[in-house]
């Protein structure tokens, strides 16, 4: 599969170990949100996701085995029946008209329906060492990145990690920014959320879906910071990449007259400082606990893959009757871009 070929490629390159990397198809693209607005819908803003075919309007957390619940996953590993989803990126043009911007797979991954990249990992990206121990996620559990209230780049500093790179090609990766890049990028935008990495070792959840989970004391995970005393075990960095085929709108003869960037979150934000994402842990019985100790890079022999058109077939119905695709009067529930 070329996903398998790229990743191995990488791991020659990077020599780290005791990380899984891998991509994600895109399940669906709807105005639902289980984490924040359970039984809502529509959902206040569109949501683009991936993972296990039990996502649905209402997930009770009390039925909180997605292993079992799921048919299939639009995952690489096939035991990876979890969810996770970010808002919907839009271009909106001079005459304020939207349009959606589509997703881009990466490089070794073409083929897949829109989609994300997923990584869990020990330690640094690049730490070739990756000594430590992290304990799995347990089922049923939850977690939210962001704020989509953020709208200034003091609110946003609270989430450590959550960044954006002008892509000028498929290599590119630096440098990171807290807000939306100014200009045009000419392969597209990539989108970094990073999550916490630190659990309280009790609560699957929390009633804000973040006080349950906390940043090392000092630093960002990969400075090796120590976990606080209240949230003492250290859980895998769970990171998302999403690339946002920009590059469709890169002539700015259709950019805002004032020469500001135009692209906003579905939720209505034109800042970029709103970004978040959710996060429903889904991994069949201890799949992901062998994976972290398991102590190999990407490749993850323990676990069983798919290849991309089978990940492509995994689908759920639409459960929210709306258009999204094409011209744009306004954004999918009428938000106002801020």
């Amino acid at each position: 599969m070329k996903g398998n070929t790229f990743i191995s490629a990488l791991g020659l390159f990077a020599g780290a170990q005791a990380l899984l990397r891998f991509g994600c198809s895109q399940l669906s693209v709807q105005r639902l949100d289980p984490l924040v607005n359970p039984g809502v819908s529509p959902s206040p803003h569109l949501h683009q996701i991936i993972g296990g075919n039990s996502f649905n309007v209402s997930m009770d957390p009390a039925n909180h085995d997605l292993a079992a619940l799921s048919t299939c996953t639009t995952c690489q590993f096939t035991e990876d029946f979890s969810n996770y989803w970010t808002a919907v990126l839009f271009f909106r043009a001079r005459n304020g008209s939207f349009h959606r911007v589509p997703q881009i797979a990466q490089a070794g991954m073409e083929g897949t329906k829109g989609g994300m990249v997923v990584y869990y990992m020990s330690d640094a990206l690049f730490d070739t060492a990756q000594r430590s121990k992290v304990t799995a996620f347990k089922p049923g559990f939850r977690m939210l990145v962001g704020d989509v209230s953020s709208k200034t780049r003091d609110q946003a500093r609270k989430y450590r990690q959550l960044s954006y790179t002008c892509m000028a090609n498929q290599a590119s990766r630096t440098p990171e920014t807290v807000e939306f890049p100014k200009g045009p990028c000419r392969l597209g935008i990539m989108a970094n959320h990073r999550f916490p990495t630190c659990w309280d070792g009790k609560n699957l959840d929390s009633p804000n879906h973040q006080d349950h989970v906390a940043y090392p004391e000092t630093g960002t995970f990969e400075s090796g910071g120590p976990c606080p005393a209240t949230h003492p075990v250290k859980i895998p960095q769970l990171m998302l990449e999403t690339v946002w085929d920009t590059s469709k709108f890169n002539n700015k003869a259709d950019w805002p007259e004032d020469g500001s960037q135009p692209f906003v979150w579905s939720s209505g934000d034109s800042t970029g400082f709103s970004d978040h994402a959710d996060y429903m842990f889904g991994w069949k019985d201890d799949s992901l606990q062998r994976a972290m100790d398991g102590h190999t890079y990407v490749s993850a022999p323990m676990l069983k893959t798919q290849t991309i058109a089978q990940q492509n077939k995994c689908t759920v119905r639409d459960m929210v009757n709306e258009n999204f695709d094409g011209w744009l009067d306004k954004l999918p529930g009428d938000n106002m871009v801020m």
